[in-house]
């Protein structure tokens, strides 16, 4: 199955692209699963956990409700996709031809290798989606434009994935790539001829070594 995992940013609520890039999305000619970003939702859990100062366990299921929220926004805005929440709900929507996506909280509250800590945003959580659904690809979609070449320590360095990242995309096993706006103008046309649009993103060769 050519599956492409694409994580949306939620950096880009607001952004006027953010439309146009989901409408790009559903040209892949594959499986296609959406994985939300947090965006204003998570850096409401951020500032509350600041101000009340619950543990990160408490922040951490309240950031993937927030990512649940920005998907809740993702599927108003083109209302086609199917919310899965458990494996066998990808495997239904996949097999209907539907856009899948992808509220996380209960796969990744019982997941015993996904940290409670902000040290893995959705972007590593993409990236363990990816592997758990045998992904052909995955896409993180951002609102700022990232460095060519680009590595996961680069791209981490300027705060463009978690620091976890690395880690979990060597794990995913997939070619992984990162779009920006400069990307958002040909990425329609990109995906419906089965290609990803964006940087492809080189992994450490030592997270790759030692997770091979």
């Amino acid at each position: 199955m050519n599956l492409l995992v694409a994580k949306i940013g939620g950096s880009l609520a607001g952004d006027p692209r953010l439309a146009g890039w989901l409408e790009a999305l559903a040209q892949w000619p594959g499986a296609l699963a959406i994985v939300p970003g947090g965006g204003p939702f998570a850096q409401t859990v951020r500032h509350a956990q600041s101000r009340i100062g619950f543990n990160d366990l408490a922040a951490h299921r309240m950031a993937l409700l927030a990512m649940a929220q920005f998907g809740i926004v993702l599927a108003a805005l083109r209302p086609s996709p199917v919310i899965c929440d458990r494996p066998e709900a990808f495997a239904q929507a996949f097999a209907q031809k539907r856009i899948a996506l992808w509220n996380p909280e209960s796969m990744a509250m019982a997941a015993s290798d996904v940290p409670a800590s902000w040290e893995a945003t959705s972007d590593s959580l993409a990236a363990w989606l990816a592997q758990r659904l045998h992904a052909s690809h995955l896409l993180l979609v951002k609102s700022l434009d990232p460095p060519s070449p680009a590595s996961t320590a680069a791209l981490a360095q300027r705060g463009l994935v978690d620091t976890l990242f690395a880690e979990f995309s060597a794990r995913a096993g997939c070619p992984v790539f990162i779009a920006g706006p400069a990307h958002a103008r040909a990425a329609s046309t990109t995906l419906a001829m089965g290609s990803i649009p964006g940087v492809r993103v080189a992994a450490l060769r030592g997270v790759e070594r030692a997770t091979s």
